[in-house]
């Protein structure tokens, strides 16, 4: 009986203590709390597993109850090291990070070789602005502990940053590998393969979770996006309303509810949802855009001309975002001004950067000078505006000297050198912005410098390699689709053009028109007339798909009467 026992395939029996380490492991912090509690009542001092209970708490989201388990630094000699992590987490959490970095100062000596720890370390410099600090402490933590999942998820976050969704994949499968039932790990994972478009793949992963952590919430958050997607907005808002209150408070599930009720007819209750996004991120142009559309759709037409009036106007304004303003003006029978932005939005429009407008008038911005991030931010966008590039790119480069490693200002630094002419100088410092973290508009503005700079052949292999990372990125397709139809390239054009019209592209009628040349290019004459009749059905005061239009009908052959009045209308067009 022994010999066979000895021969069982079971494995070695765990304490309690380490049956509640590997719950908090897989990220099940209740029934890691359970256990240490048990541990707690059998008489073991409190030092043994305040370190362990207050990771658990922290793991379910209760930071008052971890504070109380952590806050006094009471722990024993073998728990301390963890104990000072776990409360470098807490002042973390609640966004005390010069806190957080003395707890951190603690953990480090009494264990330095800690692959989690430095990855905590890395998320702080990352939150702190040292953004190029952060990559360099993700790189270590793998180099200390080349299979520890935390270091390996944290290296995948940071490569899909800056290299993109697809690049981030391996990265995500090998830290699963090593810990296949982390649900937060799981859940990144199935984000990823979200962005990507591999919903089935993203749907059977949050299964796979809801099976290990059933109490996660944010499996309703992920799967009200994939309902979303799928246009079941009322599923999506129902499952929206089962996450939790800090997944709710979140950009993108403030976005994501706004779409709901947009699409839902709640116009009102989309509006002010998108007017709290609004006022977070006020240079979004997609929040901009979605608010604008709630307010007409509201038929709050005032409201609508008061917020976006003068931005309808500007040079960078989108041609949807001009024609709302249009129709709110004719609702209120101010025909001239309704006439003037309609002409503004029909014009072709084009590609050319537009600086962002400064929070401040200029004198104000130079008074207050360049005393913090926000007011440098101002300082620099104030005198681009006025056409100061210089001055711009001077309090610019001073900034980069105080922060190198953030990617903000690197990004910013960039700007300045694009807007005085320095193309190679921006083109580096959007490269090194990149490497950090790579958003669409970084590369599109490094694109625009390489080809300044005569490097067209760099810009376009930056395109597309993006596009690779990000291929749900419609811009990016359409823009391919563009160089490749200047190379002639028709079967390549009609791929990424046909793309972009999938992934949002459905009603942009310059998108359209593109694509009717290009089928024309291939012979497809039928699909060609019905791209050309979408894209100036969806603008046809545009002198671009009205052209197009008359140049497919006269190429079909058989339409010569149609030709001949829709070029009396192109010749009072504007252009």
């Amino acid at each position: 009986m022994i010999t066979v026992a000895g021969c069982s395939d079971s494995g070695p029996v765990l304490t309690p203590l380490e049956q509640a380490q590997a719950s908090l492991a897989a990220g099940q912090g209740l029934a890691a709390e359970v256990t240490l509690k048990d541990i707690l009542a059998s008489g073991t001092d409190a030092t043994e597993v305040a370190a362990y209970i207050g990771e658990a708490e922290l793991q379910q989201g209760e930071v008052a109850e971890a504070r109380q388990w952590l806050g006094e630094g009471a722990f024993s000699e073998e728990t301390r090291g963890h104990g000072f992590h776990m409360l470098a987490r807490l002042e973390m959490q609640v966004g005390n990070l010069p806190a957080a970095g003395a707890a951190f100062d603690q953990a480090l000596k009494f264990k330095p070789d800690s692959a989690e720890l430095w990855v905590d370390i890395g998320r702080l410099r990352y939150r702190g602005g040292e953004q190029s600090q952060a990559v360099d402490a993700s790189v270590y933590a793998v180099e200390l502990d080349p299979e520890n999942p935390e270091a390996l998820r944290f290296r995948a976050q940071l490569v899909r940053d800056a290299e993109g969704m697809r690049e981030a994949i391996p990265w995500f499968e090998r830290a699963l590998e090593r810990n296949p039932d982390n649900a937060d790990l799981l859940l990144d994972y199935a984000a990823t393969l979200g962005e990507l478009g591999r919903a089935r793949d993203m749907l059977s992963v949050i299964r796979e979770v809801a099976k290990i952590a059933p109490e996660n919430k944010r499996i309703y958050f992920l799967q009200s996006v994939l309902a979303a997607r799928a246009g079941n907005y009322d599923l999506a808002g129902l499952l929206l309303l089962r996450s939790s209150r800090e997944d709710q408070e979140k950009p993108a599930a403030l976005l994501l509810s706004g779409i709901i009720d947009l699409e839902n007819g709640n116009y009102a209750s989309a509006a002010q949802t998108l007017e709290r996004l609004a006022a977070r991120q006020p240079d979004n142009r997609r929040v901009r855009q979605l608010l604008a559309r709630a307010l007409s759709l509201g038929q709050n037409d005032r409201e609508l001309i008061y917020r976006y009036g003068e931005k309808a106007a500007s040079p960078s304004a989108s041609p949807y975002l001009r024609h709302l303003v249009a129709r709110s003006h004719e609702a209120l029978e101010d025909r001239e001004e309704a006439g003037r932005l309609f002409d503004l939005a029909a014009r072709p429009r084009g590609d050319r950067l537009v600086a962002v407008p400064s929070s401040a008038e200029l004198g104000v911005a130079e008074a207050r000078g360049a005393v913090d991030g926000a007011a440098a931010l101002a300082l620099i966008r104030a005198r681009m505006t006025a056409g100061q590039a210089g001055g711009a790119r001077a309090v610019a480069e001073q900034l980069l000297s105080r922060f190198s490693g953030s990617a903000d200002t690197l990004a910013l630094a960039g700007d300045a050198n694009l807007a005085a002419g320095n193309y190679g100088r921006a083109a580096r410092l959007y490269f090194d912005a990149g490497a950090i973290r790579k958003p669409w508009l970084v590369t599109r503005k490094q694109i625009k410098a390489l080809e300044a700079a005569g490097q067209s052949d760099a810009a376009l292999a930056i395109l597309a390699r993006y596009f690779v990372g990000d291929p749900g990125n419609t811009e990016a397709a359409v823009m391919l689709a563009r160089e490749a139809y200047r190379g002639n390239d028709f079967g390549s054009a009609a791929i990424f053009a046909d793309h972009a019209l999938i992934n949002g592209g459905s009603r942009d009628p310059v998108l359209h028109a593109m694509r009717a040349e290009i089928a024309m290019q291939l012979g497809d004459d039928e699909l060609g007339l019905a791209m050309a009749r979408r894209g100036y059905d969806l603008q046809p005061m545009s002198n671009v798909t009205t052209t197009v239009l008359a140049n497919v009908l006269r190429e079909a052959g058989g339409f010569e009467p149609q030709v001949q009045v829709i070029e009396r209308k192109i010749s009072r067009l504007p252009r």
